[in-house]
């Protein structure tokens, strides 16, 4: 059986584990790029195989919280690059996570105040992370978004493709589109929320096609190798509702993904995330109808990342929150030395509590 701690070749990259560090929001970045904590939160982490970033914004128009880094402003490019020179210099891999929240935002995130866009005018019943009346960031109701019309479609790609030059050349190893979680990408190719009637709406092929083409976008410009995609199949995260066609949906997306050369398909369980769980065995039916390199995410720790790999059922495991409280989560692993339960209250406070003060583990003396 092939161990996590192995190496794993992927693309032009040697991963020195089987082990991802998962995207995870952490709003710690209050002017909205990349900071010295910044720099230091990843360099820390820098021991697993690959880091996939926390979700990064495209455009302001798909930011829906309050202090996320985004990659499409000069000083968002200059932070992210001494990020990913700290990481290589200790010798990591990182992905940039490529994040357009749709509908789940408010309008004190938007440009002009203006509504955020989604494939219908339905509101999602969430709390998004904007400014009230007194510009204090508050837990406040999603605006209602305005419907993306189909003119418009090639301006979101072509921001995505914009975005993933920007982080090349801040020194990524290659991106991942954020199609899970209930955001835009998800909020198309869900047939319950996508009521549209052009060729973006009805069909699953229809379904589909906004999120392939900027897949397909992303990877002419910057190459499939250094491309990867997140999905959620059956997922709730976000108030997305059940469809008629779902499960076919998704084995069509995978076999879609088949026919594409990209560096990986990220699949996430968002039963961690208080949503409903994959139904068991589909994972299994998707490993099946796509033929590439599959990384699984969902709670996942020591043993059940290696029994993920000793089943078959993925070439990579991304784990999450472990790594908020153990940098060198790798080691400890490795070597069965305590894992930190990290504390949940400091996930998204700010400041450098909770977030670069966890230390390494340090063995008694004899």
């Amino acid at each position: 059986m092939v161990s996590i701690f192995e190496p794993y070749r992927m693309g032009d990259l040697e991963l020195t584990s089987r082990i991802v560090m998962a995207p995870m929001t952490r709003s710690r970045a209050l002017q909205h790029r990349p900071d010295d904590d910044t720099v230091l939160y990843y360099q820390q982490r820098a021991g697993a195989g690959l880091i996939i970033s926390e979700g990064t914004p495209v455009t302001q128009e798909g930011r829906g919280y309050a202090f996320t880094p985004g990659i499409y402003a000069p000083d968002q490019i200059a932070g992210w690059a001494r990020v990913t020179d700290a990481v290589h210099a200790a010798g990591g891999n990182i992905f940039c996570q490529l994040w357009h929240v749709g509908r789940q935002s408010h309008s004190s995130l938007q440009r002009g105040g203006g509504a955020p866009v989604c494939s219908s005018v339905r509101r999602a019943r969430i709390e998004a992370w904007g400014f009230d009346a007194n510009g204090v960031a508050s837990s406040l109701p999603a605006t209602e978004p305005r419907a993306l019309e189909t003119e418009e479609m090639p301006r979101i790609t072509a921001e995505f493709v914009a975005a993933a030059r920007n982080a090349i050349a801040a020194g990524f190893d290659g991106v991942e589109i954020h199609g899970a979680n209930g955001y835009l990408f998800e909020q198309f190719i869900n047939g319950d929320l996508n009521q549209r009637t052009d060729r973006y709406g009805g069909s699953i092929a229809n379904r589909l096609r906004f999120p392939l083409e900027t897949l397909d976008a992303v990877s002419a410009a910057i190459g499939g190798s250094r491309t990867g995609i997140r999905l959620a199949p059956f997922g709730r995260f976000g108030d997305m509702a059940a469809f008629d066609d779902e499960e076919e949906t998704w084995l069509t997306m995978a076999r879609d993904l088949s026919a594409r050369d990209i560096a990986y398909v990220h699949i996430s369980d968002q039963e961690t995330l208080g949503a409903q769980a994959i139904p068991a065995g589909f994972v299994d039916k998707f490993r099946a109808a796509y033929s590439g390199r599959l990384i699984v995410a969902g709670g996942y720790e020591k043993d059940s990342a290696q029994q993920a790999l000793d089943s078959g059922r993925a070439d990579l495991v991304a784990i999450g929150r472990p790594f908020i409280g153990n940098p060198d989560l790798i080691e400890r692993y490795r070597h069965g030395w305590p894992v930190v339960v990290p504390d949940r209250a400091t996930f998204y406070s700010g400041g450098q509590r909770g977030y670069v003060d966890y230390p390494v583990y340090r063995a008694p003396s004899p």
